[in-house]
This record gives C-alpha cells, sequence and structure tokens, in this order.
C-alpha cells in the first residue's frame, strides 16, 4: 500500500523521497523533486564536475576594519581587493565599485591569495545567486575576500568556458541546492567542487552574444536614468559648476575658525564644492530632511506577529541603477540575526546609512506586507505629504544634490557611513513652478522608460540563456 496525496498538495513542497536515496543531506530543500530531475537530467550528458578542472584553488579573506589604516588605501598605488559585488553573471570582472588594499597586504596578510590572469572566481557565500563567476584578465592583478575562492584552471579558455557554465540558470539551481541555509546560504568548498558541469565550447561564444546584446541595451537605459539628474535641477533651477582639477592649489583652502566652531574640523567637510552647493540650496525653497520625515525604529518582534518567517532585504540586494530590489534577491529568515532587526513596511523608504553615495536608496518591494532589513539602513516613515511626496524624495535623495550631501557628511575613509542624525540635516530644494508631485510624475515617466528597456534586456538574456541551456541538454530541453 503506497501514501497518496490529495490533489491539491503542491508536490515541489510535499513530496517523498526513499530512504536508499538520502545518502548526503537530510534537509528536504535538497531533495526538491524538480532539483532532483534537473540533476539527475545534466548528470546524463557529463561525465565531469567541477572539480575535474581544478589545478589549484585558494580563499581569500577580509583584513580587519579595525586596522583599516594599515590595510585599505584610496591611493593608485592600491591593489584591487575583489568582493562578491565585483563578480558579474557576464563573466567579468565589474571594478567600478572596487575596493582597494595597501601592496603591504596584498604581499602579505594576503599572499596566498593573491589573482592571476586566467583564474576563475566563484563566489560562494552572499544573498542572492549561488556561484557567480568571473574570470581575471590577463595582467590583473587583484586580491579576493572570503566570500570568493580563485580556482586555476588548465587555460583560460577553460575558466571562460566553466564561468558561461556556471552563469547559466542550470548551473546556478544545482549551486543552490549545495548551499546551506541561514541569512548567508554558502556551498562549502566540497559541495562547490561537486557541482555537475557541462563543458561545452560553444558555451562562451554564445553566451557572449547574449550579453553584448543585453548591456547595448542597458547602457541605453543607464543614459536615460542619467539624465533624470539633469532634469531635477533642470526643474529646480540648479546648475552645479563642474569640479575643479585636482591640483595641490584647488585643494588648498581656507576657513575662519568661526565658521568651522561648533562643527566638524576635517577638511573634507569645508570644501569648496560643498560650501557652494549649500549656499546654492538656500538661496532657494527648500527645507530639512528632519523637518519632513520622521524615522521608524520598529524592531523585528517576531512573537507578536504570528509568522514563522520574514522576506530579509540586504543593502546587497538593491539594483543600484534603479533603486529597487531585486525580486530574487532576498532570502526567508527565521531568527533574527544581530544584522537584521529593522521591521519595514511597502510605504517605507530605505537609505542606506553605509556607503550612502552608492545610492543605495529603494522601497521595500511592493508584494511584501512586512519584511526585515538589514539595521545598515535608515527607516523614513512618517512623511509630510503637504511638504513632499516619497516619489519624490526617492528621486532627490537619488539625485547629485543629495549624493554630494552624503559624502560631505559621511564618516569618510574605507567605510563610509552617515549617521542618522547627520541624515535628517540634508537640504532637500523644493520646486518653484511646479509642485513636488509634478515633478515626481515627469521623472517617474523617464524612470519608467528607462526600467521598461533594462527589463526587456534581462528578458532578452534569460531567453537567450534558456536557449544555450537547451543546447547543451540536448533535445530534452531544461525544466
Amino acid at each position: 500500500m503506497s501514501l497518496v496525496f490529495a490533489e491539491r498538495v503542491n508536490p515541489s513542497k510535499v513530496f517523498l523521497t526513499q530512504k536508499i536515496e538520502v545518502t548526503s543531506r537530510w534537509d528536504p530543500f535538497y531533495f526538491r523533486p524538480e532539483l532532483v530531475t534537473l540533476e539527475k537530467r545534466v548528470r546524463k550528458v557529463t561525465p565531469y564536475r567541477l572539480r575535474d578542472f581544478v589545478v589549484q584553488m585558494a580563499g581569500g579573506a577580509t583584513p580587519s576594519t579595525t586596522e583599516a589604516d594599515k590595510h585599505y588605501t584610496e591611493s593608485k598605488e592600491g591593489v584591487p581587493f575583489i568582493r562578491v559585488q565585483n563578480l558579474s553573471t557576464t563573466g567579468r570582472l565589474n571594478l567600478e565599485d572596487c575596493k582597494q588594499i595597501t601592496r603591504s597586504t596584498h604581499e602579505g596578510l594576503l599572499r596566498r591569495s593573491r589573482l592571476f590572469g586566467g583564474e576563475l572566481l566563484v563566489k560562494i557565500t552572499g544573498v542572492g545567486r549561488m556561484a557567480v563567476a568571473s574570470v581575471v584578465p590577463n595582467d590583473f592583478e587583484g586580491n579576493i575576500n572570503q566570500h570568493i575562492v580563485a580556482i586555476r584552471t588548465e587555460n583560460a579558455k577553460t575558466s571562460e568556458t566553466l564561468a558561461a557554465y556556471l552563469n547559466l540558470d542550470i548551473a546556478e539551481r544545482l549551486a543552490s541546492r549545495r548551499s546551506t541555509g541561514g541569512t548567508r546560504p554558502a556551498p562549502d568548498y566540497p559541495a562547490l567542487l561537486s557541482i555537475p558541469v557541462i563543458f561545452d565550447e560553444r558555451v562562451p561564444k554564445l553566451f557572449n552574444a547574449a550579453v553584448i546584446h543585453s548591456e547595448t541595451k542597458r547602457a541605453k537605459a543607464k543614459a536615460l536614468l542619467a539624465q533624470i539628474d539633469d532634469a531635477l535641477l533642470d526643474e529646480l533651477g540648479i546648475r552645479p559648476k563642474p569640479e575643479l582639477p585636482s591640483t595641490i592649489e584647488n585643494r588648498t583652502f581656507r576657513r575662519a575658525y568661526s565658521e568651522v566652531t561648533g562643527d566638524r574640523f576635517d577638511p573634507h567637510y569645508h570644501r569648496p564644492s560643498f560650501k557652494q552647493l549649500s549656499a546654492t540650496l538656500r538661496e532657494r525653497g527648500h527645507l530639512r530632511l528632519g523637518d519632513v520625515v520622521k524615522l521608524s525604529h520598529e524592531l523585528w518582534d517576531q512573537a507578536s506577529l504570528f509568522q514563522s518567517e520574514f522576506p530579509y532585504l540586504e543593502i546587497g540586494a538593491i539594483n543600484m541603477d534603479l533603486g529597487r530590489f531585486s525580486a530574487p534577491s532576498f532570502t526567508l529568515i527565521a531568527e533574527a540575526a544581530s544584522r537584521a532587526r529593522m521591521l519595514v513596511r511597502p510605504t517605507d523608504l530605505l537609505v542606506s546609512l553605509t556607503r550612502p553615495t552608492r545610492r543605495a536608496i529603494a522601497f521595500p518591494p511592493k508584494n511584501l506586507e512586512l519584511a526585515v532589513a538589514s539595521n545598515g539602513f535608515a527607516v523614513i516613515r512618517d512623511i509630510d505629504f503637504t511638504a513632499v511626496t516619497p516619489r519624490y524624495l526617492f528621486h532627490v535623495l537619488r539625485s547629485y544634490l543629495c549624493t554630494a550631501q552624503f559624502d560631505q557628511r559621511s564618516s569618510g575613509g574605507n567605510y563610509p557611513a552617515i549617521t542618522e542624525e547627520q541624515l535628517l540635516k540634508l537640504i532637500i530644494p523644493l520646486p518653484t513652478k511646479k509642485t513636488p508631485t509634478q515633478v515626481a510624475d515627469m521623472l517617474d515617466g523617464q524612470y519608467a522608460r528607462a526600467e521598461a528597456i533594462l527589463v526587456e534586456a534581462e528578458q532578452a538574456l534569460h531567453r537567450a540563456k534558456q536557449e544555450i541551456e537547451a543546447l547543451i541538454l540536448g533535445q530534452e530541453g531544461t525544466t
């Protein structure tokens, strides 16, 4: 007699597995039928696993922030320090937001994880996709943190083929199957190396063609997004002067003692460009952020919410181009981690307090009634609608007018951050010819056009990946 589930039972969540098949892990996620089926399908067409291509492997580390001056630098002589956000599903490194370590740290403390051209870099920890892979360019000097593993293969062509495969969705699902749970899921080294690999040298060429097509569309969308800042400045009648060349003469200035008394004494805060911007903003209608909003400090009290799991929103899950969370980039957590205590609601506006110039500002996803956010966010909740609207604040906070103020008011150094007190002091300019709602509606229109192009780019890349997956799996196709 066999057990039969009712038709209303979701077979992807409720299923039976024979005891003889449970040979490695005991958790139900690992044995979800669609993942088991996919792995069987992949293993039918390939005998290889990732370990078969490894010549040498090394994990990185993160130097202590308590000795930041010793390990990190902003000078041109610094060595790129690759973190998860520098890896890309295009297979190429993204160095736009790359930290740097000192040469002594690179050649001393992190000597074993120095990078070499042609190595395969694979993400092993973090929110979102697992096994994101990029290839180290030739003649590139750099290092990695502990969330990445560097794999030396037979040659660069092998690494490129592996990276293209690992960035496909089938490889992502196989990698996720092997990851542990928690707020930072991660596969250990044996699990990572056990991923089945379909090594097909046609994949890089097809994958790169799809990436180039997608990136062309993304470039068009980014150009539209960049124009939003200009459109806002035009509405406000503000034209900031360009930054002067970084010469000794231009970086040298004087301030009267009366100007700095009771305020910060560091020269960065008193830079002429910041002073000029503040004067420009004060010349027209404006208000302080703290005059029109209140910050929420509602902590996660799980016992009173009658909910077993909550979506966890992390700063790194924000699409910085659009200022919104990528839908699949958050996980469910059931325990209050120290970095995840802020309860947020759909109408809140989240502002990153760490490295705020990245424009990590976003509303929670609309489909989430309640979520838990990293305590690196400030949660803006009670907004005075008679003065501004949430969408107007969103656009202004992401504009040059506020990112420059973030830069001025942040703590500086290798891990710049702004306090809630300093955040509430930001000057928010007001339009004179239109209402904040009218300005926000105009900017939203341009934002929507850019977003549509980005969505189209993502969909085109997804379709191309599906076609590649069908090709390497044979006529059976993908699940």
